[in-house]
């Protein structure tokens, strides 16, 4: 048995014991040593984000080591006194990750591969596409089950704990800053686990950081400056000039309409999350002028080669506050109410 954390119905999250999970053919077995906690995970839990086939085991920002494949030869579990092998784990592509390598497996878990999405390098839109933590069990548990083809090799500079938020809140905020093209001056809307990381990149690549928070957050602001951001203020507030882009992380919808009207002409208002409350209406004048709305789905395989390729350049520091495996609840309701800067990690070992 291994203790895990699951949703079984929207509003219920439980702690206890589940059978250990076997790989099938293509699969690896993975001990899960961490997990970061994500706005998703929130927002499965509270049922704005659909369960297709309750309960699940929640969490998409693992990091763990290959026990054991799913060719049924339990011989490939290592001794608990076995190194990894660097040269080993050098020499393996992503998609054959040797037993002993330590991984990451991210939100996408699955796809279709023949579907118009996939065939055309967008298999982050694939329709029958299947997701860790939603679909797939993810990493609130000793023991993960994934598909091999969609984990990754982790960086050597990076702990565990700080590696974590690197497989949701750091992809899918490179993706969106991708989607802003050349920007230089670029506006953040809510600045917690995504902006956090995507401002050091943005930063890195030479772009200016406009930061916006809740009201009144100086705590948020203060730490955003340390990050490198030029200008921070409230989400209610005008930024000194217009901005080439605005990425808005924070679920609100009334946001949209207050980044619109911070950008110049031709620039784009990039929504990064997977859920977001109704967008106001809003007059059409503050969005003609070329200027655009555009969301960013799920990640895909390229999104991560990337990402861990250049974070350690940066390099990307992650501001991580660590729970245990029972706290899973308290790190959500922490989350949800703003009360973390940077991100939350379960260290599943703790």
């Amino acid at each position: 048995m291994v203790r895990a954390v699951q949703i079984e119905r929207p509003g219920v999250l439980r702690v206890g014991d589940l059978p250990e999970p076997e790989p099938g053919p293509g699969e690896l077995l993975v001990q899960v040593h961490a997990c970061g906690v994500c706005r998703t995970d929130l927002h499965l839990l509270d049922g704005e984000v659909d369960i297709p086939n309750p309960p699940i085991v929640p969490g998409h920002q693992i990091v763990g080591t290959v026990i054991a494949r799913g060719d049924g030869d339990s011989s490939l579990r290592p001794r608990p006194s076995d190194a990894r092998n660097p040269a080993e784990e050098e020499k393996s592509p992503h998609e054959d990750l040797a037993v002993g390598a330590r991984v990451g497996i991210p939100w996408l878990g699955w796809t279709c591969g023949e579907c118009r999405y996939c065939r055309g390098g967008r298999e982050n839109l694939c329709d029958r596409a299947r997701f860790t933590g939603r679909d797939i069990d993810g990493g609130y548990a000793e023991l993960a089950v994934a598909d091999a083809r969609y984990c990754f090799a982790l960086p050597e500079d990076y702990s565990d704990l700080q590696v974590a938020p690197l497989l949701c809140a750091g992809l899918i905020g490179y993706r969106s800053l991708r989607m802003t093209g050349d920007a230089v001056r670029l506006g953040l809307y809510g600045f917690g686990a995504s902006a956090h990381i995507v401002a050091q990149v943005a930063v890195f690549q030479g772009r200016r950081v406009f930061a916006f928070t809740r009201p009144g957050d100086e705590a948020t602001q203060s730490f955003a400056r340390g990050l490198g951001a030029e200008w921070v203020g409230g989400s209610d507030e005008s930024p000194p000039e217009p901005l080439d882009a605005a990425i808005v992380f924070a679920s609100a919808g009334e946001l949209v309409p207050a980044a619109l009207r911070a950008l110049a002409k031709g620039a784009p208002v990039v929504c990064a999350g997977i859920h977001m409350s109704d967008i106001p209406s809003f007059p059409y004048e503050i969005l003609w002028g070329e200027r655009e709305i555009r969301s960013v789905a799920n990640l895909t395989r390229r999104d991560a080669r990337e990402l861990l390729e250049l974070a350690p350049q940066v390099p990307v520091r992650t501001e991580v506050h660590r729970y245990g495996l029972d706290d899973a609840a308290a790190a959500l309701e922490d989350l949800r109410a703003g009360r973390l800067q940077g991100a939350a990690v379960i260290d599943v070992g703790r």
